[in-house]
């Protein structure tokens, strides 16, 4: 195989910018793969300004050593020429591409997927299934997700605007795909997994404001693009099984290739691709084709422009998958390799399917896996043994996918936002995980709560329903509604399931009709309320006016009460580790009240007063319970989430009688008969 080699960098023709800090800088000959790279570059990402000190070069600020008169030597000019070869004309022009302490380039491989013609084509969900395939060989992966928008995070976006707000375990608020992420591939993530336009421009201004760039003028490159590549380093390092390099880092682009909000984002990863040498990324252009009704044909002129617009940026894709209503033709595929250069057999139809979890045995039937492993030069990680495990845990839930679904119930969503799906997506996984485990098909409806407040009664909108839903949710908008909801489950014996905001409203409704306090409510609501059963956390009070990354968030300890439906449901533990998004709790002044008249709070955080998990005792109602977390976030397609495995199992019962013999049934169903503890 040819060697690459490149002169090594004399001190002195360092970028003048690092002041004493060259001296922390090194020139690297890393054998990797099929060459030898160097690339001088900073081991620290921050840097002292020379005026901060004694930067111990004996010269002014803006004064270039080499102005001293002294002629560069032989390998000087060597490096001049190694310089100008990069598009670097002189000595003085800045190199500015950090890195992580350690870090070894070409070791660790990027895939990138890129949209093109419109946004919300599924470039999560292509990613994720692609990863799974490497996963499955036995490869370390590590996703990220990149949006453009200024935002530190998602927890603050309207859920109208662009879907649910996913938190991981360290308590960020990330955006829907990462939940498509973990869900796949079965793995918690972390904020290293995430970043946005706004973390990245918070981070190279404060940097600035420290005098971290050596008083240069800073700009979208080198600087922007620099602090992009050296995030997706650091994960490349830290992202992978227990915390060590990962094997494949599989970077989304949010939003399409012509974007000004990602446009920087485009030329980091194309000089990330670039540094990294041959062989080290892959890049995936995600298309639409469209098929207008009235023609009767897919057309392909869209695409083609689309891939037109990444090419111009300086991205030759390396793989094309086609979003489409239908399979798409040969003819369009020739026509789609033809203008992107991407042969055919790297060309792939990523039409409509009843589930995502078809996408990867789709994927692995076009080879598409195989062809990543030929691009990235990765066949010598492949663990056999761990490939054929995989496969068999995987094709036993595409058996259950496959398979006709001998029962169905219709499952009710009273929301906010029930217009739009993608605002409960997890929720909406949750769910279909619980009907493929239990073969049962479940008709979801999503109910807009204010038809619920406008009705005379609630049973009138809720008829059919087997079980009911109550999702979390903020403001008072639609709250009325699922009380309404709740008190008509609770009556009339219909299996619910209360969800952060559903939990709270579930304890204001049985305080209202049970224990008889009219005004019972949340001081979310109704500040002035006298029986506030609901009210801010301690820690909430003193942070008024501040919206972003405040709530308690994240990962938590939940202490299980022993003998409890909720511990039965979790197979008997009593200590469980779920995520929460809320401000607001259960006033301990009325726990003692509320259970003293048969609501139970069997779930607690181990050492503060914070009710976390209510159920009704089985002699009182087949299944009535509620979660403060969000236990759709913890959901997995070959680990359904037991509160959702319950409430579909306990529908089931509800409308077919023969449920609580099978053996399915035994397993989850749970009998009123008056005992306390399930069967």
């Amino acid at each position: 195989m040819e060697t690459r080699s490149r002169p090594r960098l004399s001190p002195r023709l360092r970028p003048r910018e690092l002041g004493d800090e060259a001296t922390t800088s090194r020139s690297r000959v890393e054998r990797i793969g099929s060459g030898a790279v160097i690339s001088p570059m900073p081991l620290s990402p921050i840097h002292r300004h020379p005026e901060a000190g004694n930067s111990g070069s004996g010269h002014a600020p803006n004064q270039d050593p080499d102005d001293s008169g002294n002629r560069p030597d032989d390998s000087e000019a060597s490096d001049s020429e190694f310089l100008a070869s990069f598009g670097r004309s002189d000595a003085s022009t800045e190199w500015y591409s950090p890195e992580p302490d350690g870090y070894v380039p070409g070791r660790t491989k990027f895939v990138v997927v890129i949209g093109t013609v419109m946004s919300g084509l599924g470039k999560g969900i292509f990613s994720s299934s692609l990863a799974k395939l490497l996963q499955d060989k036995g490869l370390s992966v590590a996703p990220i997700k990149m949006e453009g928008y200024l935002n530190i995070d998602s927890g603050t976006l309207n859920p109208y605007r662009h879907g649910e707000v996913f938190v991981l375990d360290d308590g960020l608020e990330t955006d829907m795909d990462l939940g498509t992420y973990e869900r796949m591939l079965h793995l918690n993530l972390n904020r290293r997994n995430y970043i946005t336009a706004g973390q990245v421009y918070t981070e190279v201004l404060d940097r600035e404001r420290r005098g971290g760039y050596l008083g240069r003028d800073v700009q979208m490159i080198p600087h922007v693009t620099g602090a992009v590549k050296y995030k997706l380093r650091e994960l490349a390092m830290h992202g992978g099984r227990d915390g060590g390099p990962a094997d494949v880092v599989f970077v989304e682009v949010g939003g399409t290739a012509g974007d000004y909000e990602n446009g920087f984002y485009i030329e980091a990863l194309r000089e990330l691709a670039f540094e990294e040498g041959p062989g080290s990324a892959c890049f995936v252009a995600l298309t639409y084709i469209l098929e207008p009704q009235i023609l009767g044909e897919q057309k392909s002129k869209a695409a083609q422009l689309g891939i037109k617009r990444l090419m111009e940026a300086g991205i030759q894709p390396n793989l094309v998958a086609c979003r489409a209503k239908n399979p798409v033709n040969e003819t369009v595929m020739e026509k789609i390799g033809m203008f992107s250069n991407v042969p055919m057999n790297r060309i792939f139809s990523m039409h409509d399917r009843d589930s995502v979890y078809s996408i990867p045995e789709e994927m692995r039937k076009a080879s598409l896996d195989r062809e990543i492993l030929s691009m990235l030069e990765l066949h010598d990680r492949v663990d056999p043994v761990h490939e054929d495990e995989s496969r068999q845990r995987w094709s036993g839930f595409a058996t259950l996918l496959r398979s006709s679904r001998s029962r169905s119930i219709t499952l009710g969503i009273p929301g906010k936002y029930a217009a739009l799906r993608d605002a409960y997506a997890s929720i909406d996984k949750a769910i279909e995980h619980a009907g493929i485990h239990l073969n049962c098909k479940i008709d979801t409806q999503w109910i807009d709560t204010s038809d619920i407040e406008n009705a005379n009664d609630a049973g009138t909108v809720l008829e059919g329903m087997d079980a009911i839903i109550v999702p979390g949710g903020f403001g008072v908008r639609g709250v009325e509604g699922k009380i309404r909801c709740v008190e008509h489950a609770r009556v009339n014996r219909i299996p619910l399931l209360g969800i952060c905001l559903g939990f709270q409203v579930a304890v204001i409704e049985y305080a209202r009709n049970v224990l008889g306090l009219e005004d019972a409510d949340s001081t979310e609501f109704a500040p002035d309320s006298t029986h506030a059963l609901i009210s801010e956390l301690p820690d909430q009070k003193q942070l008024e006016g501040i919206m972003g990354g405040t709530m308690r968030l994240g990962a938590q300890d939940v202490t299980l009460l022993p003998g409890s439906l909720a511990s039965f449901l979790h197979g008997g533990h009593t200590t469980i580790r779920e995520r929460f998004r809320h401000r607001f709790e259960v006033d301990p002044a009325f726990i003692e009240r509320l259970e003293e008249n048969g609501l139970r709070f069997s779930g607690r955080h181990p050492k503060h007063p914070i009710m976390q998990v209510l159920e009704l005792p089985l002699d009182r109602h087949p299944y009535f319970i509620g979660a403060q977390y969000h236990p759709e976030l913890t959901g997995r397609p070959l680990s359904p989430q037991p509160l959702f495995m319950g409430l579909v199992a306990a529908a089931i019962a509800r409308v077919d009688p023969d449920f609580a013999s099978s053996e399915i049934g035994r397993r989850w169903v749970r009998h009123s008969n008056g005992c306390t503890t399930p069967a």
